[in-house]
């Protein structure tokens, strides 16, 4: 069977902002109509997201091993969400997906050249959200791409 019992569409994963959920720091989202209204229509979509509200926070230190600070107080959630990506990635096991559809840029689900801010100086944009990378060494076979990839056709067709 290609797919999940009960159900004839391949489940994707996917940031739950890009579904319209609103689970970004500031309350908003960041839906995404074409994932939402046209491949929406093909596949199930799994919703991932954190909890609100929340301080925004931003990835500092070594681009290699960030780590998770809040902007405005400096809180270190780094170990808080690792932890909880962990548990999270054991439990997606069980949702039978086929791919995974991350939101770019984000500190916790970008895929890549996600800011890095050092101790001084600009940010590089080196870095790979928590979230993203404790998924993809969880499931290092899963076709995983990020929202803005999704606009370009050839990117798009190659994911799906």
């Amino acid at each position: 069977m290609l797919w999940s019992a009960g159900t004839d569409r391949i489940r994707l994963g996917l940031s739950a902002c890009l579904l319209g959920r609103k689970v970004r720091y500031d309350g908003g989202h960041k839906l995404d109509r074409f994932i939402v209204q046209t491949l929406g229509r093909y596949v199930e979509l799994v919703p991932v997201g954190l909890g609100v509200p929340r301080e925004a926070m931003r990835l500092t230190g070594d681009p290699q091993a960030p780590r998770l600070v809040t902007i405005l107080t400096g809180l270190d959630h780094t170990d808080r969400l690792l932890t909880w990506a962990r548990h999270r990635a054991a439990a997606l096991a069980r949702e039978a997906l086929w791919g995974f559809i991350f939101k770019s840029n984000s500190p916790s689900c970008g895929l890549e050249g996600v800011k890095v801010y050092p101790g001084r100086g600009r940010p590089v944009k080196k870095g790979i959200g928590l979230f993203a990378r404790v998924f993809r060494k969880h499931f290092p076979l899963l076709p995983v791409v990020d929202d803005s990839r999704l606009h370009d056709p050839e990117l798009r067709e190659n994911f799906i």
